[in-house]
């Protein structure tokens, strides 16, 4: 539960105190300009979309779990579903702020009100640095992925949707399947081709 100074506290101020009490000397970082969103954050900041870090809260079996994914990523629920042991379901917006304490789009990764089972792209492990929301959609600040880890105490897991070939493979596919097949089928010593 917070307490009344807590309560008065900004939301960057309450990120801010989060991340001291967990020993990260960082800044955060204010913007003019929205960082609501992967791109907007990343052209804000003026680093990759792969960098920043999307926080995003589901209810699985009613619970909060936070799922923290590369901005280039879509999250595959199937797998959080596995990870977190119950089907997921989407939080609206009031379910997030009670788990939280923050609003869609500057929900950091630490600082919520009662601790949230946390589940960590592995695709983020890859960068140096990455770029969390600090509580508003204009607040961020920068963090290594280790130290991510270590602060929310994520597990680290493949969260990333398969991608399904683009249309241009699969059409060479299905013309190299018709041509071996000619108009009657494969030829004697001709294989299908598959994959």
């Amino acid at each position: 539960m917070t307490s009344q100074m807590e309560q008065q506290l900004s939301a960057p101020d309450r990120v801010r105190q989060a991340l001291a009490a967990a020993g990260v000397v960082t800044r955060i970082e204010e913007f003019p300009s929205s960082t609501r969103t992967a791109q907007e954050a990343a052209a804000t900041v003026g680093t990759s979309v792969g960098q920043i870090v999307k926080s995003l809260l589901f209810l699985a079996g009613g619970s909060p779990v936070i799922a923290l994914v590369s901005g280039v990523n879509q999250l595959d629920t199937q797998r959080l579903a596995a990870l977190s042991g119950a089907g997921i379901g989407k939080a609206n917006a009031d379910a997030v702020r009670q788990a939280t304490g923050y609003s869609i789009g500057g929900v950091p990764p630490l600082g919520f009100p009662a601790p949230i089972p946390t589940f960590i792209d592995r695709d983020l492990l890859q960068y140096d640095l990455v770029w969390a929301a600090a509580g508003t959609p204009r607040h961020v600040f920068p963090i290594a992925p280790q130290e991510l880890v270590r602060i929310t105490g994520g597990t680290v897991a493949d969260l990333k949707a398969p991608t399904l070939p683009s249309p241009n493979v699969s059409n060479a596919r299905l013309a190299l399947k018709r041509r071996s097949r000619g108009p009657t089928g494969p030829q004697a010593g001709e294989g299908e081709f598959s994959g």
